[in-house]
């Protein structure tokens, strides 16, 4: 029997292939804080001569960190790779005592970010969430590269899914936005390059993947991930977004949007009436499936919790996809506490975790997958 329709879906899996250290945290202010100092230290790291105080703070901040305030040493959430016999630390005994070099001229060094360790079940607990969703094409919000996705669809989904894309973007920290698809690959665009050499537009990429549907059909799939509102220490952050969502609505112009099969996905770190988000919003013949589904009821369509109940996650369609709409949902049995979080507003509905969501270290994402279904 001929398929008579096709699943959409963007999920933020934060991270969970290979998270970083120092995301791995319940109380993310702690990552925003320990991200703040390690900006700071790469901006010292990389001066041309090195005064006195920049040593002395240089191994401060990477050797002992600050106990009376518990800040943790910074080598515990990112190495330095020294390159070509470049050295950087003066060491006794194995310990870092001071700085050796007189600035970055003397160094050929790379800062990585450490990777943390996870459960079988954590991933596994991503794994349900991505197979109850069952989507045909997936935006994958933070995977780290493509043998990544291939590994995580061999091992956890089962091979559920014969094709998966991903351009490594601009995020040093190497959380990309790839995607899973079930239908062969057309063409390949990346927007990662646009801007200027010292500022990209976007903080990892807009991928454009065309996906061979079925019916022949082209469908367009642009994958996002728009700067966070987190980690904004320059106050620069709602600024960039909207420079990224205006990017978007630009590249939207090489489309026809009332013929063309097209999918804006992924993580916009913003709510649908936000500022930042209003130059993609307000493209014409643009349509979020969530709204199409609650047009009446808001509530129903968050994403993600931090401080409120959220929308920050989104499968935006053209107007052909609208017209062959058949519904659309958000997957939040990932989430930890659930059960609890739901249960303390009464304007939202009440919902259960799956059983195997026992802590949040486990969870299978911070964010819930937005999925929608239509005809083909």
């Amino acid at each position: 029997m001929p398929q008579t329709q096709f699943r959409v879906a963007s999920f933020n899996v934060e991270n969970l292939f290979e998270r970083l250290k120092v995301f791995n945290f319940q109380d993310k202010s702690i990552g925003d804080d320990l991200l703040k100092r390690i900006g700071a230290f790469r901006k010292i790291l990389e001066k041309r001569t090195y005064t006195a105080a920049d040593k002395t703070r240089l191994v401060k901040e990477f050797e002992k960190g600050d106990p009376a305030n518990n800040k943790q040493p910074l080598k515990k959430y990112i190495k330095i790779r020294e390159d070509r016999g470049s050295k950087l630390w003066k060491r006794r005994q194995r310990k870092i005592v001071g700085v050796k070099a007189s600035g970055i001229g003397d160094c050929d060094l790379t800062v990585e970010f450490i990777k943390a360790k996870f459960s079988k079940v954590g991933r596994e607990n991503t794994g349900k969430v991505i197979r109850k969703v069952n989507a045909d094409v997936a935006c994958i919000v933070e995977a780290d590269n493509r043998p990544g996705l291939k590994r995580f669809d061999t091992d956890v989904l089962g091979s559920k899914y014969r094709y998966e894309m991903l351009l490594d973007g601009n995020d040093r920290r190497g959380i990309d936005v790839g995607l899973y698809s079930k239908y062969p690959l057309g063409g390949i665009w990346t927007h990662m390059f646009d801007g200027t050499s010292r500022s990209k537009t976007f903080s990892r990429d807009c991928p454009e993947y065309e996906v061979i549907l079925p019916n022949g059909k082209s469908l367009y799939v642009l994958c996002n991930h728009l700067k966070s509102k987190g980690y904004d220490y320059s106050g620069t952050a709602d600024a960039r977004r909207k420079r990224q969502a205006k990017a978007i609505a630009d590249i939207l112009k090489k489309y026809d949007l009332r013929n063309d099969w097209v999918v804006v996905a992924g993580d916009l770190n913003d709510t649908p009436n936000s500022g930042p988000l209003k130059p993609l919003m307000d493209v014409r013949y643009l349509y979020d499936v969530l709204e199409l589904q609650f047009p009446n009821h808001p509530a129903k369509r968050w994403t993600y919790h931090y401080n409120s109940f959220e929308q920050i996650d989104y499968v935006l369609v053209s107007k052909p996809l609208k017209d062959r709409f058949i519904s659309a949902g958000v997957e939040r049995r990932g989430m930890y506490k659930l059960d609890r979080l739901t249960a303390s507003d009464p304007d939202i509905d009440n919902e259960t975790q799956f059983s195997t969501v026992t802590r949040w270290t486990n969870a299978a994402s911070d964010h819930a997958p937005v999925l929608a279904d239509f005809r083909l």
